[in-house]
């Protein structure tokens, strides 16, 4: 299966990196299945690092090969278990369940704001799950241990916008 990265910088051998940044499915490498999707995480690293290069790096994905070898979370829709799964790696939390990939929704800027919302617990789970599905939607695969890289094989990458 075809996945991408969106960068400045072509990534060849993808790592595991830390971040101060508190993130969807925690810590790790992240990715894609939508190209479109690549291409807009590129320009936003673009801009925070005040560069015009913007790179889109493909990747082979074994999913099926993951699936069976690794604890792989997978989340098909945005519910409440999604939902608390998402906060919960907002707040720096440790998720009570091991995983080595995380698969599933990402929250567009929009969506965030009622994330924000529902962890200060301004809308209850059934308003913030409303909320959420009338918004665009878009996915993410996050290899978040060593272990889960060796699924991740490096095929191209393209420079864009030049």
């Amino acid at each position: 299966m075809v996945i991408y990265h969106g960068s400045c910088v072509a990534v060849k051998s993808p790592m595991i990196l830390s971040s101060e940044r508190k993130l969807d499915f925690g810590e790790g490498f992240y990715a894609t299945f939508n190209r479109e999707q690549a291409v807009r995480w590129s320009e936003r690293v673009a801009i925070r690092e005040k560069t015009d290069t913007r790179i889109i790096t493909e990747y082979d994905f074994d999913i099926a090969a993951a699936e069976r070898e690794v604890q792989v979370i997978r989340f098909d829709t945005p519910d409440t278990v999604w939902l608390d799964f998402v906060c919960a790696n907002r707040l720096g939390k440790e998720s009570p369940k091991p995983y080595d990939i995380a698969i599933g929704p990402v929250a567009n800027d929009a969506v965030y704001t009622t994330i924000l919302m529902y962890e200060q617990k301004i809308y209850d789970t059934d308003e913030a799950l409303k909320r959420l599905k009338v918004q665009e939607l878009y996915n993410q695969v996050l290899f978040h241990t060593e272990t889960s890289l060796r699924f991740c094989k490096y095929v191209s990458h393209d420079k864009i916008g030049v």
